[in-house]
């Protein structure tokens, strides 16, 4: 069986990505599983996809533990523990990094994988968004090798028609040249074998009903996104060391999906922690190593210690 995993961050189009490849798979005759998984819902969080793909029918079940290969649409994923992206793998995985930096460093980097390769991002990038699933399905597709072009191209079509022939041509168009950059690689990744099966039974817990007067729906007031506070998503909060700071505060609040950075009038960042919901993009951008990650229960147990 293929054990595939897709790594990016909501809006990168990884979920359409395992939904062509598993498409694709499918019309070659395969059994297919493909599946998102992510926390709370917003761009710029990392996520993760899975498909599984074999000639016999498929009893495994949740997130992929030790893929055969796993593709990255951002490499500032890659250090970020929360992300997962080194999760389980190893000797025979195949790690697809889409990156402007060689496939050499990569493999310095990740010394525990198989092979790693590098997509160039002109080569998935789209000019209007960097949506790159179309051409990280692809890729992937090509790296497997059971795939052909034609039934790939009808996945794509299948999946992205909805958005207008337009936006299904460019993302094709793109889909092919990451298809054809890796020719040389097409059968690189291998089936892994069938998974054994844990002879321990699943303990059982028993969570009680609360009352409905307690978990009924309940409503005080109209909403809009500036009075909801989705700081309350978060499990990772960013740190700005001020002492640091160059006061490039340009990139960290333009790249923030939410707007959660606020910029003083000499250009001091400081976080909206009402409204940040811990994507961690300020973390991995800023160029001086001034914005630091910490979890939420250190932060708590900070707050608590103060005066």
């Amino acid at each position: 069986m293929y054990r595939i995993r897709f790594h990016g961050r909501g809006g990168h189009g990884m979920k359409t990505a395992s939904r062509i490849l598993g498409s694709a798979f499918f019309a070659e005759g395969f059994e297919v599983q493909d599946a998102p998984r992510y926390g709370a819902e917003r761009r710029g969080a990392p996520i993760f996809a899975t498909v599984r793909a074999g000639r016999k029918p498929i009893h495994e079940r949740g997130a992929v533990a030790h893929p055969d290969l796993v593709v990255v649409a951002d490499d500032t994923l890659v250090p970020i523990p929360a992300a997962g992206v080194t999760a389980g793998i190893g000797s025979h995985t195949v790690v697809l990094i889409a990156s402007d930096e060689p496939a050499e460093v990569w493999r310095e980097r990740l010394p525990q994988a198989g092979a790693v390769l590098a997509l160039p991002i002109s080569t998935a990038e789209s000019n209007e968004l960097r949506f790159v699933g179309a051409p990280c399905a692809a890729a992937a597709a090509r790296l497997v090798g059971t795939i052909a072009w034609d039934r790939f191209e009808g996945a794509l079509r299948q999946e992205l028609g909805p958005l207008g022939a337009a936006a299904a041509a460019a993302n094709l168009e793109r889909a092919r040249a990451a298809w054809d950059a890796f020719e040389a690689e097409a059968g690189r990744v291998a089936e892994g074998p069938d998974a054994v099966p844990s002879a321990e039974a699943p303990d059982w817990v028993d969570v009680p009903a609360d009352p409905v007067e307690i978990a009924a729906p309940d409503v005080h007031g109209a909403v809009t996104s500036v009075q909801v506070r989705t700081g309350l998503w978060r499990t990772m909060r960013p740190v700005i060391e001020l002492d640091r700071c160059h006061r490039c505060s340009w990139l960290c609040s333009t790249l923030c999906p939410d707007g959660a950075i606020l910029v003083a009038d000499d250009a001091t960042p400081s976080i909206d922690l009402d409204h940040c919901k811990g994507c961690m993009i300020c973390v991995a951008v800023c160029p001086t190593h001034a914005i630091e990650s910490i979890s939420e229960r250190e932060a708590s147990h900070g707050d608590e210690a103060q005066p």
